[in-house]
């Protein structure tokens, strides 16, 4: 399943030798560290010469230390520029020089299901795929994460996290975040890759080069992780200290409305909070907790503010 040369209009060696190796280290009091680790591993994409790395933002969240691997196993030492939190983008600034080629930005409208694609790993084409674009659509995440339109990908990528997803005339529409299962047409569960798709970069890019994050109110965040059960929406777990644990959410609670409006996914959970107003909002549930119906008010939180910020070495 590895790509060859031959099959694509552009230097494909050329293309692939832009992905990088990412490692970080996260302090063991993070407030990631319990869900995404302390020592993390994935994939990143050179897309400036000055050593601009763009990667999946859950690579780096609180990191303290990053390392970038490039060209065989040398590497240099990156800082942490930004993770918006809305796209689940991270940028990292190589601190020294890096001797590769960037990977021009495309466009991931314009890319259609059917597609051919190249997803990328650092090391080459022993660590990429031959792929194809399965699906344009959207995708919701337990922890409080909506894409409009997401792109879907088959085969799997093993080593998902931080990919290139390169489209057919050699140029960047997207970056690994997720492997997760996905129904068939014969009822059978495939693996497939979630990719982030680049054309939402585009409107942020300044602002997470010049702030680390876009110059925006931040959307309010409650800090629970749910799942869709039939046509209900369960409470699967709580960060701890987060708002939703103070305002008495329990895990098990089914959410039957937000603010007076009935919830029906997900996404729709989510668009909901989000519709209310700036992190600090007031948010208020309707639940079913073992068959009985109450009343919380949350009060919504800036997730930022649980986070350690990027250090500078």
């Amino acid at each position: 399943m590895q790509p060859k040369p031959e099959d694509y209009d552009y230097e494909l060696d050329q293309a692939l030798s832009a992905t990088v190796g990412i490692k970080s280290i996260v302090p063991e009091d993070a407030f990631t560290a319990a869900t995404l680790g302390t020592e993390r591993h994935g994939n990143g994409v050179l897309i400036r010469s000055d050593g601009l790395v763009l990667t999946i933002g859950y690579l780096v969240t609180e990191a303290e230390t990053v390392w970038i691997t490039y060209s065989g196993g040398k590497v240099v030492p990156g800082h942490v520029l930004a993770y918006d939190q809305e796209t689940g983008f991270g940028l990292v600034q190589a601190l020294a020089h890096l001797d590769l080629p960037t990977l021009p930005l495309g466009s991931s409208s314009k890319a259609e299901v059917g597609d051919d694609v190249v997803i990328a790993g650092a090391g080459g084409r022993q660590h990429s795929l031959a792929a194809r674009i399965i699906a344009k659509q959207e995708f919701a995440g337990y922890w409080e994460y909506v894409l409009d339109e997401a792109i879907f990908t088959s085969p799997a990528h093993p080593n998902w996290g931080g990919t290139a997803l390169i489209d057919q005339a050699g140029a960047l529409i997207g970056i690994g975040s997720l492997q997760i299962q996905q129904a068939s047409s014969n009822r059978r569960q495939s693996d497939v890759n979630m990719v982030v798709p680049i054309d939402l970069l585009k409107p942020i890019m300044q602002d997470l080069l010049t702030i680390g994050r876009p110059n925006k109110p931040a959307r309010p965040w409650l800090g629970i992780y749910a799942t869709e059960v039939g046509n209900s929406v369960a409470i699967l777990g709580l960060a701890t200290g987060g708002p939703a644990q103070e305002a008495d959410v329990k895990a098990g609670d089914i959410v039957l409305r937000v603010a007076g409006t009935p919830v029906k996914d997900l996404a729709n959970l989510f668009r909901r909070v989000w519709s209310l107003g700036p992190a600090g909002v007031e948010v208020p549930l309707l639940l079913n907790r073992e068959g009985e119906t109450l009343e919380l008010n949350v009060t919504s939180a800036d997730r930022r503010r649980f986070l350690k910020g990027p250090v500078l070495h």
